[in-house]
């Protein structure tokens, strides 16, 4: 029985671990241009301190673990830092977010790691538009991809924010790729994280409407096994492929009910709801040299504080950090 259950009686049993706030891309609604007010390398939690906290998690309940950053794979010992959670007893599975732009020299160490399944965030396959979204290379990403299948990692889920005026046309297009080549398509809404955020809701589309535009072109069904398990998409399938269609949909049908995660930052701050600011610091604890049984009662007191759900509809200037410093 898990010892990981919030005071809505959801059981916590999956952690998004950010490894870095750093990114080697600029997406503009995630990070403003020019940012460098970043988490000092002394802050963050180090190996050791990560491996320790998940490991009483893991005692717990805790089951699953997504790596996230910034971009985790700027993060020097990334490596390591997966093989230390592999080898907790207790989790069962690791997946990474990534942009990709590492990722084809990195996919086969990783794997051999510990990591299971990927996330990649791609918006477009237009070189030219996703330089303007991200300032970085398209190819980088693809080669990034392409490393991934070749290695066995899967599933493999692309992840699409979906903006009015900015890449909406360019779904389809997306979604053919991943039908090529296997991959998961996931779009998601735009949400009001930190100022980037709050101007990203100038480009909000609701993915009802992409909903129904995709239904007009492709046989969508009911999908009896989501990739996802109790994750925040909800599917459909392209009839007579494999490939699954998943919509997140924080502002037009949010899905906090069903909620199982919390977020670590790393500087040790974990943060119960993407959507508001409730937080406990295990950082101080961690180096003060805290006994087993009070980081347990810490992490008990932390997840009692998880919310109901998110404001994002009622109070978009709640949330003040940039989503790089959460973790994805």
């Amino acid at each position: 029985m898990s010892n990981l259950v919030d005071p809505f009686g959801r059981t916590i049993d999956y952690l998004r671990l950010s490894v870095t706030d750093r990114c080697d891309l600029r997406c503009f609604y995630c990070m403003p241009e020019g940012f460098n007010d970043f988490e000092v390398p002394e802050h963050w939690l180090t190996a050791d301190e990560i491996e320790r906290l998940l490991g009483v998690m893991a005692g717990m309940g805790l089951r699953r673990v997504r790596i996230t950053g910034g971009e985790p794979l700027v993060r020097r010992g990334i490596e390591d830092i997966v093989r230390r959670i592999d080898a907790l007893p207790g989790i069962r599975d690791i997946a990474l977010s990534t942009n990709a732009t590492r990722l084809g020299k990195m996919a086969a160490p990783l794997k051999a790691a510990g990591v299971d399944r990927i996330n990649v965030s791609l918006d477009t396959l237009d070189a030219d538009r996703f330089k303007q979204i991200t300032q970085g290379k398209l190819s980088k990403v693809i080669d990034g991809l392409m490393a991934a299948k070749d290695v066995g990692l899967s599933p493999i889920k692309l992840n699409m924010v979906v903006m009015k005026g900015v890449n909406e046309d360019d779904v389809e297009s997306v979604l053919e790729f991943c039908i090529e080549h296997g991959f998961v398509l996931r779009m998601i809404e735009t949400m009001p994280i930190g100022d980037t955020g709050r101007n990203a809701l100038d480009y909000y589309i609701s993915l009802q409407t992409i909903k129904q535009r995709l239904s007009a072109r492709y046989p969508l069904i009911p999908v009896i096994n989501p990739v996802d398990g109790a994750g925040p998409a909800r599917y459909l399938q392209i009839a007579g492929t494999d490939t699954q269609v998943g919509f997140i949909t924080p502002m037009s049908e949010h899905f906090c009910g069903t909620c199982n995660r919390v977020r670590l930052s790393v500087d040790g701050t974990m943060y119960m709801c993407l959507g508001q600011e409730h937080n406990f610091s295990f950082r101080p604890l961690l180096r003060s040299g805290i006994p087993d049984d009070e980081l347990k009662e810490a992490i008990i007191a932390a997840i009692g504080l998880k919310p109901e759900r998110h404001e994002f509809q009622d109070k978009p200037e709640k949330v003040i950090r940039f989503m790089s410093m959460t973790g994805g």
